[in-house]
């Protein structure tokens, strides 16, 4: 069992930008910049960790690399790719590896892949003499059972611990010593070397030749589907490019929902307590996730998360979840590792969510703004959904009026957070569009006029003394979730008081030109006041907001410098310490690159003047809305 190690501190762990990560859209890798494998859950993304040395170096870890622990000279993603090549330079040459969890085109629909259930990798020495060595230690539930490695009578190793069975191949001569297999080769220029490990019926490589042809079938399934998309001729586009590889890797294939982030428990302080598990589904997710997805031509994936969403609403009724597991589970109990040391020594390490059982009144705008947002895909309502959404507008109707926990899912008190407000009125309004298309006019003029009493209740109860919008009614204190004002319409853009919003937050609620969510000082958010980083999210939101209140080049030098703030590896994690640039939070966060899309393409339609060549038609109907 891995043993809590308070002592340590985040300087004994890779920065968490610097982790890699791979999908095959069952489960996910991250890989160190040492050739490490850190995070692995079986036999999902929500199962227990295999490899979990990202949350104690004891955990758990799975090494292909050179011999010495070194930095590498070159990472990359192979172009288009969730596929990572690393190269290091020793005293005696050069040595090149390939990473890929291993997904095969689904020929029933090809922008769908099947997951082979296995990781290989590949080594070359490029040059010189190289010497690569393997060190797997799976230390399973999370490390707190080890296995014992055996010989398998077709070659190789296997090892069994919390129900998984592991196999691990290849053409190195293996050393078993309890729970770690090793080995070490020397290559001459030109030599190769491989390995796989696998949990699944499919058969591993035999061979180096097999191996690279596995990696690069899965390189062209990713090649073949982000050529799918629609992508602006930008400087920027790769970064849209990455955050939709991205997005795709964090989809759960068997179900087609979304997970909010591939870890848990990463901190969002240094040290601190504000751990969380994200390896879930976020129905607030759903607009922001469609709209992005839409916005770059992925409508299949849209399609998917849109159908994952609104089975879980129509078996919830009126009064539904504010998230489910990515099976569409309703119950995910919350509790703690105590035995897991925590990244940087972060504690507690939590897995199942809390949060489940809150009631958060933004989820029926969320959800109704995205059927909105999918209807205008498919030239009207998808068949059977009208009664699913009409559902979720009555429960909007009935509720708005009642105090939740807001959008931050604080563990205070509730309040009439406006941002709650917000997206009441968003249900209501969107629920009136959709009423007319069924040809349901009585309710569409019931819902407008309910519509028109939440507005006239957000604008009498929600702005603050300096013509700013609040955090909820019973202060004037600011919250960066009031930037989604103005991006899902619920004013006009030159409203003097979405103006005095944006700016207020822009110039008041950001530390060295990043936001914060809100001011820990005037927010009982029901955890200590330890700092925490900005949310890049709200930062991200904060370019879209200014593009919408005509601040063109304040949202572009914003987005610039955004896109500087980017993992090595072109991924983001949940927060940016805005002094030092450090990643915080669970990673890779999908809520951060689906508001890197959104402001991205709000930037460079600016930079077009209104010339939005080579954006689908849903970019020009729906731009801006909310975070997506």
């Amino acid at each position: 069992m891995a043993m809590a190690s308070p002592q340590l501190t985040a300087r004994d762990f890779p920065p968490i930008a610097s982790y890699g990560f791979l999908s095959d859209c069952e489960t996910a890798v991250l890989l160190s910049p040492s050739g490490s494998v850190e995070w692995l859950c079986l036999p999902r993304f929500d199962g227990p960790s295999v490899f979990g040395a990202i949350l104690d170096r004891d955990a758990g870890h799975f090494r292909f690399g050179p011999d010495r622990v070194r930095a590498p000279i070159s990472r990359r993603y192979l172009p288009g790719t969730n596929v990572i090549g690393t190269d290091w330079m020793g005293s005696g040459g050069w040595l090149s590896v390939r990473t890929a969890l291993i997904v095969v085109q689904d020929l029933d629909h090809p922008s769908d892949c099947h997951a082979l259930r296995m990781l290989v990798r590949t080594a070359r020495c490029l040059e010189g003499e190289a010497t690569v060595e393997l060190d797997c230690s799976p230390r399973f539930d999370y490390g707190a059972e080890t296995g014992v490695w055996r010989e398998l009578d077709g070659g190789g190793a296997g090892i069994e611990g919390g129900g998984v069975v592991l196999k691990l191949t290849g053409d190195l001569e293996l050393e078993l010593e309890g729970g770690t297999a090793r080995a070490v080769r020397t290559l001459q220029d030109g030599e190769t070397a491989f390995c796989c490990l696998s949990w699944g019926s499919e058969e591993a490589p035999e061979s180096y030749e097999e191996a690279w042809e596995a990696i690069d079938v899965a390189a062209r399934f990713w090649r073949q589907w982000i050529q799918g998309g629609r992508f602006p001729d930008h400087p920027w586009a790769g970064h849209l490019q990455r955050s939709a590889l991205t997005l795709k890797g964090l989809s759960y294939a068997p179900t087609g929902a979304l997970l909010a982030a591939a870890t848990t428990s990463l901190p969002e302080t240094p040290g601190g307590e504000r751990n969380w598990d994200y390896r879930y589904t976020w129905i607030r997710d759903s607009t922001f996730s469609l709209w992005s997805l839409h916005s770059l031509g992925l409508d299949h994936e849209a399609t998917d998360f849109m159908e994952f969403c609104a089975q879980r609403f129509e078996a919830a009724g009126p009064d539904p979840q504010i998230m489910f597991g990515i099976g569409g589970e309703t119950e995910l109990p919350e509790r703690t590792l105590d035995h897991l040391s925590g990244y940087g020594g972060a504690r507690p390490v939590r897995i199942g969510n809390g949060a489940v059982k809150q009631r958060q009144n933004d989820v029926y705008g969320a959800f109704l703004d995205s059927v909105y947002i999918h209807s205008k895909t498919r030239d009207g309502l998808p068949e059977g959904m009208w009664p699913i959404a009409r559902e979720q507008v009555e429960g909007a109707l009935e509720t708005w009026r009642e105090p939740d926990q807001g959008i931050w899912e604080a563990r205070g008190d509730p309040h009439h957070y406006v941002s709650s407000k917000l997206m009441a009125w968003v249900a209501l309004d969107r629920g009136a569009k959709l009423a007319r298309v069924h040809g349901d006019a009585e309710d569409a003029e019931r819902y407008e006029a309910e519509a028109k009493t939440v507005r006239e209740d957000m604008i009498t109860r929600g702005v603050g003394p300096n013509g700013s919008f609040r955090q909820h009614y019973e202060t004037d204190a600011l919250d960066a979730s009031n930037l989604l004002i103005p991006l899902v319409r619920f004013l006009p853009a030159t409203d003097e008081r979405v103006r005095a919003t944006v700016l207020a937050i822009a110039e008041q609620l950001t530390e060295h030109g990043l936001v914060l969510r809100y001011r820990l000082d005037e927010t009982d958010d029901g955890l200590s006041n330890e700092p925490e980083g900005t949310f890049t999210i709200c930062s991200f939101w904060l370019v879209s907001a200014l593009s919408e209140i005509g601040e063109h080049e304040r949202a572009r030098q914003l987005c610039m410098r955004l896109l500087s703030f980017a993992g090595p590896l072109g991924l983001y994690a949940e927060e940016i310490d805005p002094v030092s640039g450090e990643h915080l939070g669970n990673f890779p966060q999908a809520f951060t690159h689906l508001a890197l899309v959104n402001a991205v393409l709000h930037v460079i339609a600016d930079e077009a003047a209104g010339e939005r060549t080579g954006q689908s038609a849903v970019f020009t109907e729906i731009r801006g809305r909310a975070g997506g």
